[in-house]
C-alpha cells in the first residue's frame, strides 16, 4: 500500500523512480551504439581504405614496420573485406624486400595463397615463394616444386620460369639434369631472349660432367648463331679453356688473341694469353 500511494505520488509531481530512469537512459545508450554500429557498417569499406593508404603511405615514408604492422592488423581483424589479400601481399612484400624477414615473409605469402586461393593475387605471392627458397633460404628442392607448379600454370614469362627451373639444378650440382632442362628451353621457346646464355651454360654443363668434344661444339654454337651477344664472347673464352684443357694450346691462344679489346675482363685475357704462350715456349724448348 505505502509502495502504491509513494507512485501515485510521484506521478503526481512529474517523477518516476530511479530504476525507471536508469532503465530510461540504459534503452538511450542502446539506441545510441546500435545507430553507431550501423553506422560503422555502412562506412567499414571507407574506413578500412584509409587505413590501407595510411599503411602504404607509411611505407613510402620509411616507416615499413608500422606499415607492416598496420597491414597485417587489417587483414587478420577483416579478413572477408575487399582489401584483405592485397594487404596481406603488401605486407608478405614489407617483411621480403624491406625488413629482410624472410621465414616471416614466406608464412605471409603461403598464407595468402591457402586463404584467398582464388585472389589475382595469389600468383605473384606464389613466384615470391619460389623466389625466396631459391635465393634467400636456398632450398632448391622446393624451389623447384613451386617453379614447376608456376610453369604449368603460366600463360606468360614460362622461358624465364624454365631457367629458374634450370638453374636450382645447376645449384644442387645436378648437372645433367640442368642441361635437360636448358635444352627444353632451347627447344620449346628459340626465340627467347635466354637462349644464348641457356645454350652457353649447356656448354658449361658439359664441360662439368667431363663432356670436352660435344661442350666444345656447343660453345662454339654461341658465337655462330648470336655472335653480337656478350654471351658469344664468354662462349669463345670458355672454349678457349677447353681446348687448353685438351692441349691444343695454339689453338686456344688464337681465339684468345682474337679476344683482346672485346672481352671485358681485361687482366684476366692478358694473364691467360701470358700464360698460355709460357706454356708453348716451354713445350717447344723441351723437344
Amino acid at each position: 500500500m505505502k509502495k502504491k500511494l509513494l507512485w501515485e505520488e510521484l506521478r503526481r509531481q512529474g517523477k518516476k523512480p530511479r530504476h525507471h530512469r536508469l532503465l530510461l537512459a540504459g534503452a538511450l545508450l542502446l539506441i545510441v551504439l546500435l545507430a553507431g554500429g550501423l553506422w560503422y557498417r555502412a562506412n567499414l569499406d571507407g574506413i578500412l581504405e584509409k587505413r590501407y593508404q595510411k599503411a602504404l603511405a607509411l611505407r613510402e615514408a620509411g616507416d615499413l614496420s608500422g606499415a607492416d604492422e598496420l597491414l597485417l592488423e587489417l587483414q587478420a581483424r577483416h579478413p572477408d573485406c575487399a582489401r584483405a589479400p592485397e594487404a596481406l601481399l603488401e605486407a608478405a612484400n614489407v617483411l621480403n624486400h624491406g625488413l629482410g624477414r624472410y621465414q616471416a615473409a614466406l608464412l605471409a605469402y603461403l598464407s595468402l595463397e591457402r586463404e584467398y586461393a582464388a585472389a589475382p593475387q595469389v600468383g605473384v605471392a606464389r613466384r615470391q615463394v619460389a623466389e625466396l627458397y631459391k635465393y634467400r633460404l636456398d632450398d632448391q628442392p622446393r624451389a623447384i616444386a613451386v617453379f614447376q607448379r608456376l610453369l604449368d600454370d603460366a600463360g606468360e614469362d614460362v622461358d624465364r620460369l624454365q631457367y629458374e627451373v634450370a638453374d636450382c639444378y645447376f645449384r644442387l650440382n645436378n648437372f645433367e639434369q640442368a642441361r635437360i632442362e636448358f635444352e627444353n628451353l632451347l627447344r620449346h621457346y628459340p626465340a627467347s631472349s635466354l637462349a644464348p646464355e641457356v645454350q652457353y651454360r649447356v656448354a658449361v654443363t658439359l664441360v662439368l660432367d667431363g663432356e670436352a668434344e660435344p661442350a666444345m661444339k656447343a660453345f662454339r654454337e654461341v658465337p655462330a648463331r648470336w655472335p653480337q651477344d656478350p654471351y658469344a664472347v664468354e662462349a669463345r673464352f670458355g672454349l678457349a679453356t677447353v681446348l687448353e684443357e685438351r692441349e691444343r694450346l695454339r689453338e686456344a691462344l688464337a681465339i684468345l688473341e682474337e679476344l683482346q679489346g672485346v672481352y671485358p675482363n681485361r687482366e684476366a685475357l692478358t694473364q691467360r694469353i701470358e700464360h698460355l704462350k709460357g706454356r708453348i715456349d716451354k713445350k717447344h724448348t723441351s723437344r
